[in-house]
């Protein structure tokens, strides 16, 4: 818990929040019994910090109370490994329980935003310039959430040419805000 203090006071004098560290290494849970176990854990929905810091109280505090309780009970304290077994058995539920009841607390950060590379496939309009073959021309595209973005678009086909007002498709995602399009072959695409 020092530790865990010192470094966040650290980060927070430098200007630094390692919560994003924490958070984005384990943005995504792998598959099977490990994503399993995270997802169980509360993870993704509780930040990590939160989640590190119940589990070190929980498990500091599970320890003392059995040493405590078994030295007044039997007049000694039990063996290091059966209480750390003890203590952590007791510190994973303790994330469960309070980790579950925080998510429901927690602010949780909310984004609509989309990469790049996720708007290959969407229909746009082109809206200034003529699109040829090394010339993009500016085209207007909506993401999933009903965002405009505005987009770099050429021909797909060199040959091709994209005017004003066409309904293109896109179809390769070039390079930062560059796409390749080509025109839309069903209109009743959105």
């Amino acid at each position: 818990m020092i530790a865990v203090a010192v470094t966040e006071a650290l980060a927070l004098l430098i200007g630094v929040s390692t919560s994003h560290w924490h958070d984005g290494a384990i943005a995504d849970h792998p598959d099977g019994f490990v994503g399993a176990a995270l997802g169980w854990l509360h993870f993704g929905k509780v930040p990590v910090l939160v989640i590190v810091v119940i589990f070190l109280t929980t498990f500091a505090l599970a320890g003392f109370i059995f040493q405590f309780a078994t030295k007044a009970m039997i007049g000694s304290f039990l063996p290091l490994l059966v209480a750390v077994a003890l203590a952590f058995v007791v510190a994973v539920f303790g994330v469960r329980i309070l980790g579950g009841a925080l998510s429901k607390v927690i602010p949780r950060d909310e984004s609509a935003a989309v990469s790049d590379a996720s708007l290959v496939g969407r229909v746009g309009t082109i809206v200034i310039g003529t699109a040829r073959a090394g010339m993009p021309a500016e085209a207007r595209v909506q993401d999933e959430h009903g965002a405009t973005h505005y987009v770099m678009v050429e021909p797909d086909e060199p040959d091709q040419s994209l005017a004003a007002g066409a309904r293109v498709l896109l179809v390769r995602h070039v390079s930062g805000r560059r796409f390749q399009a080509i025109h839309n072959p069903k209109p009743e695409l959105l």
